[in-house]
């Protein structure tokens, strides 16, 4: 008898960083006998779109999504709302960003951070795709802005790697926004973060792995994967006190919801 892994989404990895050079057949093959059947991969900088664009564009389980970090806006020319306008019209962008806001490392370029910040959000409304938003060291702020930001019209958003603070992940809830699981949230002293998680309407949760960062147990400070995913997920299910089919299928769920766009292209193809 045969048994079919329910299928998950990677919703945030890195498949362009040189940790996966001349891998990535491989990478994309060991997801897919995890269940991750489908994958994201960010672009942190616009002067990288061609080589992620590429990724997605030579295996179909990969979609994209291009921004400028914020620990990289110094040094990068400013994204403009016509460049990322431009950009998602290629049917396999799928996101805005990431994008946000890093107080950690970068407290020093908190305004043009900001600037940046809201120039993706603008493209996010313009365009219908969700805002990928990187927050550290900076609730009030980030905060804030989105929710200014909503006020000025709408659109829709996910927390990636969420490890912050209740009051941030509650701000961000309110506004109809989406956290994501990290392996941070796998790790056994996070338990914190799980509650606030736990908190969190079924509906509005995703997973993903920031591969090659954070991998969970049992493969923690080791170069994380796609195929992780489902380690986090298992976690996740956990967490909320469901069956690991079940909670599987909510998280895809609302992958599709907020990423309409790669549905409706797998819809097509």
């Amino acid at each position: 008898m045969t048994t079919t892994l329910p299928q998950i989404t990677d919703s945030h990895c890195h498949l362009d960083f040189p940790d996966f050079d001349g891998q990535l057949d491989d990478i994309i093959a060991r997801a897919a006998a995890a269940g991750v059947t489908r994958m994201v991969t960010i672009c942190t900088k616009l002067k990288n779109e061609p080589s992620v664009r590429a990724i997605a564009e030579a295996h179909a389980p990969v979609f994209y999504a291009a921004g400028t970090h914020p620990m990289s806006v110094v040094e990068e020319p400013m994204a403009t709302l016509e460049e990322l306008i431009t950009l998602a019209q290629h049917p396999k962008f799928v996101g805005i960003g990431e994008t946000g806001l890093d107080y950690h490392y970068t407290a020093d370029s908190a305004e043009v951070q900001q600037q940046s910040l809201r120039i993706h959000i603008a493209a996010a409304r313009e365009t219908g795709l969700p805002l990928i938003i990187h927050s550290r060291a900076a609730d009030d702020d980030m905060a804030r802005i989105l929710a200014e930001e909503m006020d000025k019209g709408a659109y829709t958003c996910v927390m990636h790697c969420f490890s912050s603070s209740p009051e941030l992940a509650r701000a961000a809830l309110d506004l109809g926004f989406y956290l994501s699981m990290s392996g941070i949230a796998a790790f056994p002293k996070s338990k914190d973060l799980r509650d606030i998680f736990n908190a969190a309407p079924r509906d509005r949760i995703l997973v993903e792995t920031d591969a090659p960062y954070l991998a969970p147990p049992p493969h923690r400070g080791k170069c994380n994967e796609p195929a992780y995913t489902a380690l986090t997920a298992r976690i996740g299910a956990e967490a909320f006190g469901m069956d690991y089919a079940d909670f599987a299928a909510q998280t895809q769920a609302n992958f599709e919801r907020l990423f309409w766009k790669a549905a409706h292209a797998e819809a097509a193809a």
